[in-house]
């Protein structure tokens, strides 16, 4: 074992999309564990889009990292050294370990892994991003067969798990995706029944005649993780009594409003008039359901029922670039870094 840690830390807080000088890469000892805690090595980190929120400084649902601080996130590791009852040397495990090479945890702040499944499904597919769309759904989406669901984003590891289940209870579902590939992706890999490129539509008119073309009876659930003009082009076509979950809005972070934000009071009269429920969801609120979401959703992965992708950055030191091209569109699938 090494002694030394490495971990990327916020240099600056970003004004904007965040640019590599936001980050810096610290090395220091690597620490030892307490009561009840544990040393891990950390082999995978998830990059997800929530990040970038937490490098601003304001208040929200969860503290803000603070300068000089280790970028917060989740991570899968194996365990170096145990002073917690039930965990020992070379289990796998997950937890908040942030953008380093090592963490010590508090032994109840993780979860060991199944070693049937890859470690990394611990991030995506089968972690907190497969859980908010399971969640999402099942709190908030009230499907019924024979409805139609359309999710943005749609071959991220929110959005692609989405649409699964939803095409799995017997939805119609419609994918908006950033480019030809993924849209071959979102049919040919998750089973959607369309997929339509947004890049390819200059304004959220054009877009809204494509999404009308491919839910010609309307849209009753959709799954918001982008804003700007999907919400504008999709908000018209939803059907009276519709849901839209409120997941991300990826289009406007950094502080930048985008296309839509001018036409608030016609979304409001859309949401007044069609008698919609739009519901923001944020997935810590729902951690006690997350082992019914394994138990549900792990042998549907297992069995291929329900698929995933993973973009996978090599390098803790290439964790900057990796999450600046994420919220970008640049990755295709779960966004990865493997150390």
């Amino acid at each position: 074992m090494t002694d030394q840690m490495r971990r990327i830390t916020l240099a600056r807080r970003p004004s904007g999309a965040p640019v590599p000088e936001d980050f810096a890469l610290q090395t220091g000892p690597v620490p030892a564990p307490g009561a009840d805690e544990v040393l891990i090595e950390v082999t995978h980190l998830s990059l997800d889009p929530y990040m970038r929120g937490r490098m601003d400084d304001v208040k929200s649902y969860a503290p803000s990292v603070g300068l000089g601080e280790t970028m917060t996130g989740q991570g899968v590791g194996r365990v170096l050294t145990s002073n917690f009852d039930g965990l020992a040397p070379g289990d796998t495990v997950t937890g908040i370990t942030g953008w380093a090479s090592h963490a010590v945890l508090a032994g109840a702040e993780t979860r060991k892994l199944d070693p049937d499944m890859p470690p990394s499904t611990a991030l995506g597919v089968l972690g907190m991003p497969g859980f908010t769309g399971w969640v999402g759904l099942t709190e908030y989406g009230a499907m019924k067969a024979g409805e139609t669901l359309v999710v943005g984003a749609a071959t991220g590891p929110v959005g692609s798990m989405v649409g699964q289940l939803a095409r799995l209870a017997g939805l119609r579902t419609v994918a908006i995706a950033g480019g030809e590939e993924k849209c071959r992706l979102a049919q040919e890999v998750f089973g959607f029944d369309a997929a339509i490129d947004h890049r390819a539509h200059e304004d959220a008119r054009s877009l809204r005649k494509a999404v009308a073309e491919a839910a010609p009876d309307g849209v009753d659930i959709y799954w918001e993780n982008v804003g700007g003009k999907l919400l504008e082009a999709v908000m018209p076509l939803m059907n009276t009594h519709g849901r839209i979950p409120l997941c991300g809005t990826i289009a406007w972070y950094g502080g930048v409003a985008g296309d839509g934000i001018d036409h608030l009071p016609g979304v409001w009269r859309s949401i007044l008039v069609k008698r919609l429920k739009i519901s923001g969801l944020i997935v810590f609120d729902h951690w006690d359901r997350f082992p019914e979401f394994i138990t549900e959703v792990a042998p549907k992965v297992a069995d291929g029922q329900i698929t995933y992708l993973e973009d996978v950055a090599d390098g803790l030191e290439n964790a900057p670039a990796a999450f600046i091209a994420m919220l970008k569109g640049g990755n295709t699938g779960k966004q990865i870094v493997r150390l």
